[in-house]
């Protein structure tokens, strides 16, 4: 049963991805989004995939860093290739590659798995800090382009807000009751569930996140940290500015205009989706649209920009799987090896 839902629930983020791409190219002109995709000037996507690899290697060298203070000293190589393995799973589970990560590095370097899962809760933390204060900053800047596109949008769709106000109240409402019964069935039976065996590993397991998360704090050289935490995100800045010379529609944007694209594209990447497929295009258009490109535009850098990211997350972790996997094999074949050797000394 268990697995059935599991599919279940993959087969309808994969049903939304395919709804939000055909919402974000219904009604256009699919031979005009063709020809731009073939006119794009591919050396700058090239240039982007280049600049994707040093970030992809620095963050890997970030997660490292986190893992050395708590007692787990992994080689750079191994954390490497573990972080490009679950960014390759999250093309198919979206979310799953975290956890298939930290499964992979335990394979590889022994760390256990909720430790190194609370580093990377930590780090997706201080992303989502990062990404919000890029929105406010995004927001604060450009306040008069996205206030008028904002204005507009609630002007066309108002009698359709009003038309179900009474219903989305009642929802929000409903909502908000299970949330608070919820947290009052756990306040009142917390005794009786730290009796459960369960409700402990939960507990156990909650312990090593947060010491994995708090490993920021134990961090030996906080100001090498942040630099790779900045230059991570002025990779991705670099990468979204830089494809804009791949189309004519894009060419002259300003660099706001990609402050603006990396924002929300990076919410369309964080979404629950398999690689932000959907998500991640509907933004990028709906950002483009609000500097006067037009939707076949959007939609065609949103493609080929999504595309030559995943093509490349694809390759490199492709690489990563199959040397783990070698390493892994290794490690295995000597402890049967040790167990074997130990054996025969215990018989004699």
């Amino acid at each position: 049963m268990k697995q059935v839902l599991t599919i279940l629930k993959y087969a309808l983020l994969l049903a939304l991805s395919g709804l939000l791409m055909w919402y974000a190219v219904r009604g256009q002109d699919m031979s005009r989004i063709g020809e731009y995709v073939r006119e794009a000037d591919y050396f700058w996507l090239f240039v982007t995939m280049l600049l994707s690899v040093l970030g992809y290697l620095s963050r890997a060298y970030r997660w490292k860093m986190q893992l050395d203070p708590i007692g787990h000293k992994a080689s750079y190589w191994d954390v490497y290739h573990a972080m490009m393995v679950g960014y390759l799973a999250n093309l198919v589970l979206p979310r799953m590659g975290e956890v298939i990560r930290c499964s992979v590095l335990r394979r590889s370097s022994g760390v256990p798995v909720q430790v190194s899962l609370g580093t990377v809760i930590a780090e997706r933390v201080i992303d989502v800090l990062l990404l919000l204060g890029l929105l406010g900053a995004t927001l604060l800047l450009e306040f008069d382009k996205f206030w008028s596109y904002v204005m507009g949008l609630l002007t066309d769709n108002y009698e359709s807000f009003a038309a179900h106000q009474t219903t989305l109240l009642a929802i929000a409402a409903i909502a908000l009751v299970l949330l608070l019964l919820t947290a009052y069935a756990l306040f009142k039976n917390l005794e009786r569930l730290r009796q459960n065996a369960f409700f402990n590993r939960i507990v156990g397991l909650a312990r090593g996140l947060l010491s994995g998360v708090f490993s920021v704090l134990k961090l030996e050289n906080k100001g090498v940290f942040l630099a790779h935490t900045l230059f991570t995100w002025l990779v991705y800045y670099l990468m979204d500015y830089l494809a804009f010379f791949a189309f004519a529609e894009t060419y002259n944007l300003s660099m706001l205009a990609a402050l603006a694209v990396l924002t929300f594209g990076a919410f369309g990447m964080a979404a629950p989706v398999s690689g932000g497929i959907g998500v991640f295009h509907v933004l990028v258009q709906a950002t483009l649209l609000v500097y006067g490109v037009s939707k076949e535009a959007g939609i065609a850098y949103a493609l080929v920009v999504h595309g030559s990211q995943t093509l490349l997350v694809v390759l490199m972790g492709g690489v990563s799987f199959v040397l783990s996997m070698v390493k892994s094999g290794r490690i295995a074949r000597r402890g049967a090896a040790a167990l074997a050797v130990a054996t025969t000394a215990d018989v004699e």
